[in-house]
């Protein structure tokens, strides 16, 4: 289960509204506690560094950016707790690609946009077998 503020999930959704038509992509920043429970407390925008034409319905984030990224959370005594992704015009639902390069502990907030507008925020557990998705929980957070 993942705590995320309604700050915080609409900061996610304006980041996908903004990069529409093509895919947007973070670093959820927080503390794990316990029983798999996670709190994000700051959210990390990364810019995508995907070639322009496979932006539209794929991420990358280079290795220099999550190395900030964990710098940055270091340095405020936090831990990268998931990441946070767009579908542009697909629903919030992990796709094969996403189930391919996920890692088991994480979690991953998938929000879809619909022509420019965000229209649902899930997030997403990979299993330990690494097999597939399981959704998990969002927490009101303060």
């Amino acid at each position: 289960m993942l705590e995320l503020t309604t700050d915080q999930r609409s900061e996610i959704m304006a980041h996908g509204e903004r990069d529409y038509p093509y895919e947007c992509c973070g670093l959820l920043l927080g503390r794990f506690e316990n029983e798999g429970k996670k709190v994000c407390a700051e959210l990390f925008p990364i810019s995508n560094a995907r070639e322009e034409a496979a932006k539209r319905n794929r991420f990358l984030i280079r290795s220099e950016e999550l190395l900030r990224g964990e710098q940055h959370a270091a340095a405020s005594s936090l831990d990268i707790v998931g990441f946070y992704h767009s579908h542009p015009d697909h629903p919030a639902v992990p796709s094969a690609y996403d189930l391919e390069h996920a890692w088991p502990v994480y979690s991953y907030i998938v929000v879809a946009i619909k022509s420019g507008q965000a229209e649902e925020l899930r997030s997403w557990e990979m299993q330990t077998d690494r097999t597939r998705f399981v959704e998990e929980e969002i927490l009101k957070g303060n």
